[in-house]
Parts: structure tokens; sequence; C-alpha cells
């Protein structure tokens, strides 16, 4: 007489954002699903969430840079101290928004991903090369202005927002 054995095995492997199902029988695969429990509300929030603390962390790295550039002129009248005071508070916000960008961007999907990376890595060239470029006809007195990092950071900004737009025009 012979005795057949089938052994289940039911398993559920949890994965960031996709729970695995399988079913195994008798050491072989027979059935294998997945299922998004929840996993896009969760990551959509995530999102959300990670882009609204983001938004903060830019605003309070801006006010704080607007404090530190314009209140030895109209509320401290050149107090050092301040200044100093005032700018390191400017840099320590300034490296918390660079962490908050970091989990943003950690947090995106890979095609969101790659959209805002290949916009920044657009805006860091055009950045180097407009900035030099910007910088030198200062030097040799071509243009009649002092060149400005403010010019430079509008530049960055307009091609990183360029950059994003295009690409997301592009991958849809």
């Amino acid at each position: 007489m012979n005795i057949c054995k089938v052994y289940f095995t039911f398993c559920k492997i949890n994965h960031s954002k996709l729970n695995f199902y399988s079913i195994f029988v008798s050491n072989k695969l027979y059935i294998k699903y997945f299922i998004m429990e929840n996993s896009t509300n969760n990551w959509e929030t995530s999102v959300k969430k990670n882009t609204l603390q983001l938004g903060l962390w830019t605003g309070a790295w801006v006010i704080t840079l607007a404090i530190a550039t314009f209140g030895p002129i109209f509320l401290w009248n050149g107090n050092d101290s301040l200044t100093i005071i005032a700018l390191v508070v400017n840099f320590l916000i300034g490296i918390g928004m660079i962490l908050i960008n970091i989990r943003h961007l950690k947090s995106l999907d890979e095609l969101q991903r790659k959209i805002h990376l290949e916009a920044m890595g657009i805006a860091l060239g055009v950045a180097v090369v407009f900035g030099i470029s910007y910088s030198s006809l200062d030097t040799t007195n071509l243009i009649s202005y002092d060149a400005e990092i403010s010019h430079l950071v509008v530049i960055i900004g307009l091609t990183y927002l360029a950059g994003v737009i295009i690409g997301t025009k592009r991958y849809r």
C-alpha cells in the first residue's frame, strides 16, 4: 500500500510595499500572488508627509536666512554676536533641510526618484557651467555689475523646476 503525503505550506513574506503570498506543495511552488494591502495608501501618506516636512524645513531655512541677512541691518544694528548666532541657526536648519530632502527622495517611487535625480544632475551641470562663466565675466569686467550668488541660485532653481516638469511629462 502506497501512502501519498502532501504538505501544504502557506507563506506570507512582507516586503516594503508588497505582501507576497505563496502556497508550497511538497516543496514546489504552485501558487504565488501578491496583494498590495493598504501599502499604496501608506506610501502616498508617507510621501505627502515627507513633502510637507520638506516644505516646512525649506520655509524655516528661508526665514532664518532672511533673519541672518537682514537682521544686522534692520533688527540689531550690526551686533556681531547676534549675527553669528543667526548664521549658525541658519546653517543648522539648512543641514536639517538637507536630511529631510534625502528622506523625501528615499520615499519616492523609482520613477519619481529618477525624474528628480535627473533634474538635480542637470541643475548641477548648469550651475557649474553657468557659475564659472558668470564669475569669469565679472572678474574680466565684461559685465558692469558684480556677479551675485543669488543670480546663480535662481538659475539652479529654475533649471531644477524645468527638469522635473519635463521629466514628468516625458515619462507619462
